[in-house]
C-alpha cells in the first residue's frame, strides 16, 4: 500500500465568524521529517492542524493527501483530550474498535501501547482519575496503538509540568523513530528546538516563513518570526 505523504495544501483559507483565520496557505509536507508549526496565540496554529487532519474543510483552497485512506492512517491529539468514561484500558480498546481492528488483536495492542507511554500500571484505573500528563499520555497510547502514519499534535504539553513535558516529549520522540510524520503546533521555543526538524511559522493566519529549525532560530528571514523569538510580538 502506498503511503499517503505528501500532503499539500493548495491556497488553503478558512474563514469563521467574519474573520479569516488562515489566509491563502501553500505547503507541501514531505514524509520524514518533524514539523513544528510556530505562533504566538491567535496565529492559526490549531485551525491549519485542524484544516491538515480533516475536521475542518477550508472555504477557499484544497487539502490533497496522495494516497487512500488517508482518515484511517493518520491521528490527532488534543491539548485537552476528551477520555471516556471508562478504563486508561478501554480507551485505548476503544480506538482500536473505532479503527475497526480485529476484536482478538485489541487489548493486546492496546496494552502494548501503555508500555509505551509508561501507563501498564494504570491500565485499570478511570482515565478520568489520571492527572493531566497521564491524560495526554493515554491520548498518545491510542494514537500510538493506532501506528498511524502521520501524527498531528496540537499543543500536546499546554498547562503541563516540566515532569510530564518530558515524559510527553520522550513518547512523541518515540513516534519519530518508530516512522511516524509528526506534525506538532506549539508556541513554546525550547520545544520546537528540542523536537522540530523544521518551522512552519504562522503569524496572523499566514505562513509568514518555513525554515530548518537551526536556520529558523539563527537567521529569521521574516521581521515577524525575529520578532516571536525575541519574545516581542502580542501573545493575544
Amino acid at each position: 500500500m502506498n503511503g499517503i505523504l505528501p500532503l499539500r495544501l493548495e491556497g488553503v483559507s478558512y474563514a469563521a465568524g467574519g474573520r479569516t483565520l488562515i489566509e491563502r496557505t501553500s505547503l507541501t509536507l514531505e514524509a520524514g521529517a518533524s514539523t513544528i508549526v510556530l505562533g504566538a496565540n491567535g496565529a492559526g496554529k490549531s485551525v491549519l492542524m485542524r484544516l491538515m487532519h480533516g475536521l475542518l474543510e477550508p472555504t477557499a483552497g484544497r487539502v490533497l493527501w496522495s494516497g487512500e485512506g488517508a482518515r484511517r492512517r493518520q491521528a490527532m491529539v488534543f491539548q485537552r483530550p476528551v477520555m471516556l468514561r471508562r478504563s486508561a484500558l478501554a480507551n485505548v480498546v476503544y480506538a482500536l474498535q473505532a479503527a475497526r481492528v480485529s476484536p482478538r488483536d485489541r487489548e493486546r495492542r492496546a496494552r502494548e501501547a501503555l508500555a509505551e507511554v509508561g501507563l501498564s500500571h494504570a491500565a485499570g484505573r478511570p482515565a478520568r482519575v489520571l492527572s493531566g500528563g497521564e491524560q495526554q499520555r493515554l491520548a498518545l497510547a491510542r494514537a500510538w496503538a493506532l501506528h498511524p502514519e502521520v501524527l498531528f499534535l496540537d499543543e500536546p504539553t499546554a498547562n503541563l509540568d516540566p515532569g510530564a513535558v518530558r515524559e510527553i516529549e520522550a513518547v512523541i520522540k518515540a513516534f519519530d523513530v518508530s516512522g511516524t510524520k509528526i506534525v506538532m503546533s506549539t508556541h513554546n521555543l525550547g520545544q520546537a528546538r528540542r523536537l522540530g526538524d523544521e518551522i512552519l511559522f504562522l503569524h496572523q493566519g499566514r505562513l509568514a516563513e518555513r525554515a530548518p529549525v537551526e536556520t529558523f532560530f539563527k537567521r529569521p528571514a521574516s521581521a515577524e518570526a525575529a520578532a516571536f523569538i525575541k519574545g516581542e510580538l502580542p501573545w493575544a
